[in-house]
């Protein structure tokens, strides 16, 4: 019995003769009724073979494998899939691929949801080379991720060579080692096993894993290995992982720190990963500076990183206009101390960023870089020392406490005085719901034209302190309100 939207897995003993990994091919077409999903299966080393299937309706599925490997061709399968489990809505996808279109608006273009039509909001961290760390690192780091907010995150298959990050891993994704070189025409399976058993964790967590296949800080030849195999590399991966639901593809980690690799092999690229997912999981691609061109089909959404040292989680209203997608701003900078800008902002700033590009109806990723400690979260993992994480967790139930269909307020002539200055989140159809946040702007009053007819409880946000004040009675007509001139502070409206 497999689970929906769970992997359905079957070991075939095949040839070991060879290089398996370069000779042999494995498909298989899982049919239910008149649906039919194709999968592409893999060799894990010592003769074993693997053929992977991730159900997304109930029912016998049924398939017959294809090989050139006698000892793997003409093999019957079958999957019998019950109903997903509370907990399990299946992948994450864009909102307006899953509601159905009587009922969607403009605004689910900008969203997430999940398969089953769950609302997915991403609160997202970066731990880029966790799963390259000794294993009581990650047990660590799964076990602060457990009790943290953070609902994705962005992690490598490769290791990383940069500032603090400079030991070789015990593992590699390639057969070999540093000092004696690489094999890039085998896999290891022992590295390739424990990725895949850190992704299946974070899915028991609720957690997606962005998972990064390249990128640029590197000193074993990962990032410069030739079109060829990178290609090579892409379908293993893509073969081997996407059956996992919470699996969410970045073709790179900065991408133009690669400049020997084209706009073309890019694009190459991305076909590759698309041709090889059987479901169509979340794409995208980072920067580092240049920005990619994201209204390219086939991005889903857009991962970005700060394109000025001030101005970041405000864009997101620009770039929503722009791309048309949902707005990922997934390196605001990093809370910490490093004496890099990318890394020394303060918890209350990384707090307001969130905070920010959220009222403007994006979505931001969490980073902390604090070189005190051993274990530097934004790559190692480990424990979480910075101040902004709880303050994350309490943005994280301010929105989803937000009603479906929320906005961004559109500014216009008649309601420009009133509203220029700071970004609103509402329900502008029904004027249902008002959520202003004032950022480092600290007023000591506020004055409202509220809409006519409407009467509304009123509270005041201490974004900051995490506390939520009711103010006395309802509220209609011309009102002022009273505010604490204080930093970070936020008005919520709702309608009686």
């Amino acid at each position: 019995m497999t689970e929906q939207y769970k992997v359905f897995e079957a070991d075939l003993a095949g040839t070991d003769k060879g290089n398996p990994y370069t000779d042999i091919w494995l498909k298989a077409a899982f049919m239910n009724d008149s649906e039919i999903v194709e999968v592409n299966g893999f060799y894990c080393g010592n003769g074993n073979y693997k053929v992977r299937f991730m159900p997304t309706k109930t029912g016998v599925w049924t398939a017959v494998t294809k090989s050139n490997d006698p000892a793997l061709n003409n093999i019957e399968l079958t999957c019998e899939c019950t109903p997903a489990k509370d907990g399990n809505h299946g992948r994450v996808l864009l909102k307006s691929d899953v509601r159905p279109q009587s009922s969607s608006s403009e605004e689910d273009k900008f969203h997430f949801a999940y398969e089953d039509g769950t609302r997915f909001q991403p609160f997202g961290t970066t731990c880029y080379a966790w799963i390259n760390q000794p294993e009581e690192i990650q047990e660590q780091t799964l076990e602060t991720l457990k009790n943290s907010c953070f609902n994705k995150v962005r992690m490598c298959i490769f290791p990383k060579f940069y500032t603090y990050n400079t030991a070789n891993p015990k593992y590699y994704a390639f057969e070999g080692n540093e000092k004696d070189g690489f094999d890039f025409t085998r896999f290891n399976p022992i590295f390739w096993e424990n990725l895949e058993k850190r992704i299946r964790q974070l899915d028991d967590l609720g957690i997606e894993a962005d998972v990064i296949l390249l990128h640029p800080y590197d000193k074993w030849g990962f990032s410069k290995m030739d079109k060829e195999t990178d290609i090579f590399y892409l379908k293993y991966a893509a073969d081997r992982l996407c059956h996992f639901k919470n699996v969410w593809w970045s073709l790179a980690n900065e991408f133009d720190l690669l400049p020997w690799k084209t706009v073309e092999d890019w694009e190459s690229y991305a076909r590759v990963v698309m041709r090889r997912d059987s479901y169509g999981h979340l794409r995208s691609i980072h920067n580092c500076v240049k920005l990619y061109d994201h209204t390219r089909p086939w991005i889903t959404h857009v991962s970005i990183q700060r394109i000025d040292v001030y101005k970041t989680a405000e864009a997101v209203s620009e770039w929503r206009k722009l791309y048309q997608k949902p707005i990922v701003v997934d390196e605001c900078a990093y809370e910490g101390n490093i004496n890099f800008g990318w890394g020394n902002i303060t918890g209350e700033e990384m707090t307001r960023r969130f905070w920010e590009g959220c009222i403007r109806g994006g979505y931001l990723s969490h980073g902390e870089v604090y070189v005190q400690y051993e274990q530097i979260w934004w790559s190692h993992g480990g424990k979480l020392h910075g101040t902004s994480p709880e303050r994350i967790a309490f943005l994280r139930k301010v929105m989803e406490e937000a009603p479906e269909g929320a906005a961004p307020l559109k500014i216009t002539p008649e309601n420009h005085e009133a509203n220029w200055d700071v970004p609103c989140l509402c329900k502008e159809d029904d004027n249902s719901y008002f959520l202003y946040y004032f950022g480092f702007f600290k007023p000591l009053f506020r004055t409202y034209e509220l809409p006519e007819g409407c009467a509304y409880e009123i509270e005041l946000i201490d974004t900051w302190d995490m506390t939520i004040h009711k103010l006395p009675g309802t509220y209609s007509g011309s009102i002022k309100i009273d505010m604490p001139e204080k930093q970070y502070m936020a008005i919520r409206m709702k309608k009686v």
